[in-house]
């Protein structure tokens, strides 16, 4: 008796597990079979721009990233000059993504060894109509030069210094998505078979607060301190172009210019306004490059970089020009 009850609970859990097994599987069907009609209904010209066959792909990636900043203008009739560039971050990074769903994962080795703290996060959205870019920095290890009335001295910074934080954002909408790709070039989730151009519509925002703090002076050890913040919004348009010189080659190249429509901005010296005047054309642009080799039927490797420039200000009271920029090596394989 004991025996026939011990095989009927053996029997029924394994019916449990094989039903469960079986929804486990007829969910993973379904899911993988909606994915895949999302991928490869693309509303896409064949003959220019193709989806890869296959569901996987593994890239691995090199990424060096930089920032500058620079003000120029009058003090009380004294004219200064400042240029500031953050210490360069290299990371290494490695993907994967499933029918056009992705995640990375990177790592700084000189952060981890302590060499210094500035921080950085990126979000990257690559669509074939819509896409967009958000980077936020906090850094405080410049380096760079300041002249003042002519007088030219080399300046580093500490986070006792000067902190710089800083929000980037751009996002795109691309007229002829058929023909022309962007995620060919930087997302790699299409392949350009044919040169495609395209025209582009922009919208671009930067924030930024940042604080200096002087050297200590005066009896009482006092330190001058000047605050700023900024936000500004652009409006514009531009072109990208794709360009297949040959066999499994591309090279693209595209530029985003927007004019400042929204501005708002506070610089204080020891609790003092200082005004930052409005000068027809302020901008922020936007530009990007890439070089895509495909290798074989599926492999592939290359070379990317996004640049972002803002200039607003007077030059005959105060000018802020604030630059970022992204670079990549890559290699991938299509599984």
């Amino acid at each position: 008796m004991k025996k026939r009850r011990i095989l009927i609970f053996v029997v029924l859990l394994t019916c449990a597990l094989t039903a469960s097994a079986q929804k486990v599987y007829q969910v993973n069907r379904l899911v993988d079979s909606v994915l895949a009609v999302r991928y490869y209904r693309s509303n896409i010209d064949t003959a220019y721009v193709e989806r890869p066959q296959t569901k996987w792909t593994l890239k691995g990636r090199i990424n060096v990233t930089g920032a500058g900043i620079a003000a120029e203008g009058l003090d009380n009739g004294t004219p200064f000059k400042t240029e500031l560039d953050a210490n360069r971050k290299t990371t290494l990074s490695i993907g994967v993504s499933y029918l056009g769903l992705g995640v990375n994962l990177s790592i700084n080795p000189a952060k981890m060894l302590g060499e210094y703290h500035d921080y950085e996060i990126g979000f990257r959205s690559y669509g074939k109509r819509l896409g967009y870019e958000l980077t936020y920095q906090d850094a405080s290890n410049f380096q760079g030069w300041s002249e003042w009335n002519g007088d030219k001295q080399r300046v580093t910074t500490t986070e006792d210094m000067f902190r710089l934080q800083t929000v980037n954002a751009n996002g795109y909408f691309v007229f002829n998505h058929r023909r022309f790709s962007y995620p060919a070039a930087f997302a790699h989730s299409y392949i350009q078979r044919r040169s495609a151009g395209s025209a582009l519509l922009a919208i671009s925002g930067q924030w930024q607060r940042g604080k200096v703090k002087g050297e200590e002076q005066g009896p009482d050890n006092e330190r001058e301190t000047m605050n700023f913040k900024m936000l500004n919004v652009g409006l514009g348009a531009g072109y990208g172009y794709n360009y297949v010189p040959g066999h499994n080659w591309q090279l693209h190249i595209s530029a985003l210019p927007t004019l400042i429509v929204y501005s708002h901005t506070s610089i204080t010296m020891n609790d003092q306004r200082i005004p930052l005047h409005y000068q027809f054309p302020e901008v922020i642009i936007t530009g990007r490059a890439a070089i895509v080799k495909q290798i074989g039927s599926n492999m592939f490797a290359g070379f990317s970089s996004v640049y972002n420039f803002s200039k607003i200000g007077t030059e005959n009271d105060l000018t802020i020009r604030n630059e970022k920029w992204l670079t990549r090596l890559y290699f991938g394989v299509r599984l």
